[in-house]
């Protein structure tokens, strides 16, 4: 039992930070049909940014300070380069945020070199929150639990229950309609990417002492992010909070239970092939849980795709 408590907990932060991640992807998504593949890339800028700001001002600064930095950095980059290719389709933007990614994989390789920042949690939270037979639960994760959802509760407030919120909405459905009505819808576009990335580059701050500072962190979750907002449905914040602790759960316990597909296939009533060495069933029949925990959530992906092409929480285009 407590072995489920402590995987639960632990999929509870690890599906929350990708949330963390995802929340700044759903927002620019779902406000501007603008599917970012750089969006990793910030979140990599806002560790980075705040390892180089916690070394003169420690680290509360540097997790004030580097989002904004980000978000600047994310807002130059719409006003002076996506927009200029906006307005030639969904291809050009994917190729524009693609070769962003990679310029900043390099920029980042050739300030701080290649290897890992010793870049780490705050001496406020390095102490037990609580232990759980005898299992350690980190200050610091609980911390990185409350910014999540503090996240969370916030863009819902402000897109759910605020002026501002409906106006960036009705921004991407009426364009015109909301120019016409006084509203710079450019200026909106430009401060709802900045807001995004920001929130990858406070992503980043919080995951650097915990996931490691170097540079192949944008790579390591850059994809499990698409495959989050796949699943939760492009451009719903719910359905990217669904997805996020659905595949944190999923991998955490999948790393736990050491089951063999053979002990799952017998248990259904399927006995091994008579001849192991010549069958193609040998290898799947050898293999365990664990070994194939980083390809479920893709697994996922494509059965909810084949069910359910919009995703959990999408609605489907009419």
């Amino acid at each position: 039992m407590s072995l489920i408590i402590v995987n639960l907990l632990d999929g509870l932060v690890t599906g929350l930070l990708l949330f963390m991640l995802c929340s700044g992807l759903t927002l620019i998504f779902s406000m501007m049909g603008v599917l970012n593949f750089a969006h990793a890339s910030f979140y990599m800028l806002g560790a980075y940014f705040a390892y180089q700001i916690s070394t003169y001002l420690g680290f509360w600064v540097g997790l004030l300070v580097a989002p904004f930095v980000v978000g600047l950095a994310g807002a130059l980059v719409e006003r002076y380069g996506l927009r200029r290719v906006h307005k030639y389709g969904h291809v050009p933007e994917l190729i524009f945020t693609f070769g962003l990614a990679l310029l900043i994989e390099e920029l980042v390789q050739f300030i701080w070199g290649k290897s890992q920042m010793a870049y780490e949690q705050p001496p406020a939270l390095d102490f037990t929150a609580f232990a759980i037979a005898g299992n350690a639960f980190p200050a610091y994760k609980m911390f990185m639990i409350f910014i999540a959802m503090g996240i969370f509760l916030l863009l819902l407030y402000i897109l759910t229950r605020t002026r501002i919120g409906m106006i960036i909405q009705a921004a991407l459905s009426y364009p015109h309609t909301v120019q016409n009505l006084g509203h710079n819808v450019p200026l909106i576009f430009m401060g709802v990417f900045g807001v995004g990335t920001a929130l990858a580059g406070l992503a980043g701050v919080i995951a650097g002492p915990a996931l490691g500072t170097f540079p192949g962190m944008a790579f390591q979750l850059g994809s499990i992010v698409f495959v989050t907002i796949v699943i939760g449905g492009l451009g719903s914040l719910w359905g990217a909070l669904f997805a996020s602790l659905l595949i944190g759960w999923l991998q955490t316990f999948a790393a736990s239970y050491n089951i063999r597909f053979a002990d799952i296939f017998e248990f259904f009533g399927f006995t091994p092939p008579v001849d192991m060495a010549n069958s193609a069933l040998r290898d799947l029949w050898t293999l365990t849980v664990p070994q194939i925990g980083p390809i479920l959530p893709y697994l996922l992906m494509v059965a909810v795709l084949v069910i359910r092409p919009q995703g959990l929480f999408g609605r489907r285009e009419t």
